[in-house]
């Protein structure tokens, strides 16, 4: 959440005044750990292709620098292929015909049309937040109208608000809302209005609804005199009316070095995200799609873990499928200043200069539209991952240093490299799995610790390289060989029949390149390796031996006569179930949720013919930020991330047809994935 009313604004006061110094050499002959970080390429397990829209940024009505040619130029350099207007949660309180903000400062220059002129100058779309907080359905529809039918700016993408769960309904409340009625509800009615109204003028636009960004606050709480949470209740009833969900993630850590291990959530968090929109958002949920407006680091926001940061963060969540990310800001304004591994941090969350001083005037930010790291970032971004590309699975076996790949159209494969060892270099051996980079010197792109700009050299070689301190490296490889006439990538395939064990997969036929496609390949996305499932002359493949409660993400891969063989098809992810039978049926609740932690309620069934004399219940938390902190009715344990919860003395017996509630308080500090998967004494139950 963040507060948008002022013209100079600071990060959430608990999250940055927590900034740490960061000691160390920040120069790229700092010492280097002897040991090679592995680095795993995977160019079969494809993900998600980089769109147009990609890389993003927030724009605000209060910022005088709003659409001048030395900031457009600045964009344009970077390139931005989104900017969001009219910043925050100045949507919220902006009435475009009279470029006004009631509560708030509008500076000069800063109207609609000077926006669009940006915009134009950039390359970019806009992506516009209509008011909801204080505005009205006919005034959203007079700008739909104005924006491309007057004047012709074919302007896409119009979110309904900003952050409206933050009118006070859940006890917080930034947002201006006029609303009598503050709840979820009402604000999915208002979205439908708002769409309807919007669409009768300009069919063609894509009108989104704002959610949060599920682990974050308020996603899982529902409020007294609501029937389910935000998430749940606006998808249910505006689903059918919206093109994509609009989320905001600004993770916090009260240090660099936490910050800088957020990214790790982005792939549960989408997915959480998208198993929502599927539940309840009704028939054709697929079409909609998910935008990220709003994100920055914790610490650090002008020195080198906002670049790092956004580097990692933007991929990450573009690998996923998120259609946009959007920095926060283009300019903010001068915070609380400090050192942050050895640079001036000015706790500003502006991408380029303000040129503010400290209220003492002791002191100064650089000359007005200086870029600060976070646009260094944006502009590695820009020279890793192009419109086209398709990013493609990669890993390493060190935690401080992290990997992105993507596939090129013409072959090319880029790998994006973050070393987020503040004091060390980390030397790095790279593996390629289907991809066999040509000899000679890669281009290769660095931004280092201190560095005012993004520098190019042609160096090294393309399986070994050393990263220097706190810094982003990306390289461009060429193919060994482009072999002609490959034939084209599958469609997206889709599952059916899916149960514990099993699940059929569809897709559609790949186009022949220069001989007829022999065979399809489906691979499964194991980390960063693929494990081939099966194989099949048809379009379709039902493959086995599959685990209970698990996420799979496949790819299929068409190969000829000749042996060429195609780049990956789209991703797939779905997830297998329990058995449809067992001795044992467990029904697993969450019986109320705060936002970081929850009660949960087990009931264990005995469907066997003989009665349990002493019973063991395990289960393993998906994910690395959920813990047990008690239990009840059984004695609990917890290793790592396996649980444990073993019958009472008094408790132990179990009768045929017999069941039993134990429960335990949970707590988590990253997206909620709940337990799906269940054993009894080594069965696996029926989960209900």
């Amino acid at each position: 959440m963040r507060l948008r009313l002022r013209p100079v604004l600071s990060a959430t006061v608990a999250a940055l005044a927590a900034a740490v110094s960061l000691t160390g050499p920040g120069a790229p002959d700092a010492g280097a750990d002897a040991t090679p970080v592995k680095v795993s390429v995977n160019a079969r397990g494809g993900l998600a292709t980089m769109p147009g829209t990609a890389l993003g940024v927030n724009d605000a009505v209060w910022d005088a620098e709003l659409g001048t040619p030395a900031v457009s130029d600045l964009l344009k350099g970077a390139g931005v292929g989104m900017i969001r207007y009219p910043g925050g949660s100045y949507g919220d309180i902006f009435h475009w015909k009279t470029n006004t903000a009631p509560g708030g400062y509008v500076a000069p220059n800063t109207d609609f049309d000077t926006f669009m002129g940006s915009v134009r100058r950039v390359g970019a779309q806009p992506m516009i937040i209509a008011n909801y907080g204080t505005g009205t359905p006919d005034e959203a529809t007079d700008w739909v109208r104005y924006a491309n039918v007057t004047k012709g700016y074919g302007a896409k993408y119009w979110t309904i608000g900003n952050e409206n769960y933050g009118n006070g309904h859940y006890g917080s409340n930034w947002e201006a809302d006029d609303h009598a009625d503050k709840s979820p509800t009402a604000y999915a009615n208002g979205v439908v209005a708002y769409a309807d109204a919007m669409k009768a003028v300009d069919p063609t636009i894509k009108v989104g609804a704002v959610l949060t960004m599920p682990g974050n606050w308020p996603d899982a709480i529902t409020a007294t005199g609501d029937s389910a949470s935000w998430n749940k209740t606006v998808l249910s009833i505006a689903g059918s009316k919206i093109d994509f969900v609009d989320v905001h993630w600004y993770p916090g850590g009260g240090t660099a070095a936490e910050a800088l291990t957020k990214p790790e959530q982005i792939e549960d968090a989408v997915y959480l995200a998208r198993r929502q929109i599927s539940q309840y958002a009704g028939a054709d949920a697929d079409r909609i799609g998910i935008s990220l407006t709003e994100t920055n680091v914790g610490v650090g926001e002008d020195t080198q873990p906002a670049a790092l940061f956004l580097a990692d963060a933007y991929s990450g969540l573009l690998e996923n499928g998120v259609f946009t990310v959007n920095w926060w800001n283009v300019h903010n304004g001068i915070g609380t200043v400090s050192t942050v591994a050895g640079q001036t941090d000015y706790g500003d969350m502006g991408m380029l200069s303000s040129a503010g001083c400290t209220s003492d005037g002791k002191t100064c930010e650089p000359a007005l539209n200086t870029p600060f790291t976070p646009y260094h970032g944006l502009s590695m971004m820009n020279a890793f991952a192009r419109p086209g590309d398709r990013f493609v699975r990669a890993g390493t076996d060190q935690a401080l240093v992290t990997a992105h790949a993507v596939r090129r159209p013409d072959g090319d494969l880029a790998v994006l490299l973050v070393n987020k060892d503040p004091d060390n270099a980390h030397p790095v051996t790279i593996d390629y799995t289907g991809f066999t980079p040509a000899d000679g010197a890669p281009t290769a792109y660095s931004y280092v610790n201190g560095g005012t700009s993004v520098t190019s050299t042609h160096d090294g070689d393309a399986t070994s390289r050393t990263l220097p301190p706190y810094s982003l490296t990306t390289i461009v490889l060429h193919p060994a060989s482009t072999p002609t006439g490959a034939p084209a990538a599958p469609g997206r395939p889709t599952a059916s029949a899916v149960t514990d064990r099993t699940a059929t997969l569809s897709w559609p036929a790949a186009a022949p390149g220069g001989r007829p496609i022999a065979k399809y390949e489906v691979y499964r996305q194991a980390g960063a390796a693929s494990e081939e499932l099966g194989e099949t002359t048809d379009t379709s493949l039902t493959v086995h031996n599959l685990t209970p409660g698990t996420r799979y993400t496949v790819n299929v891969l068409a190969r000829d006569t000749a042996g060429n063989v195609s780049q990956a098809s789209p991703p797939l992810t779905f997830a297998t179930g329990s058995p449809a039978t067992s001795a044992c049926t467990v029904r697993f609740a969450d019986n109320g949720d705060w936002g970081n932690g929850y009660v949960a309620n087990i009931d264990i069934t005995n469907n066997g013919p003989d009665a349990i004399d002493g019973w063991t219940l395990n289960f393993t938390w998906p994910t690395g930020w959920q813990q047990m902190s008690s239990g009840w009715n059984a004695t609990w344990t917890q290793t790592g991330r396996d649980v444990k919860a073993t019958s009472l003395d008094m408790g132990g017996k179990l009768a045929a047809g017999a069941s039993t509630s134990i429960g335990f308080v949970a707590a988590y500090s990253g997206p909620n994935v709940l337990p799906s998967v269940f054993t009894l004494n080594g069965t696996v139950c029926t989960t209900a």
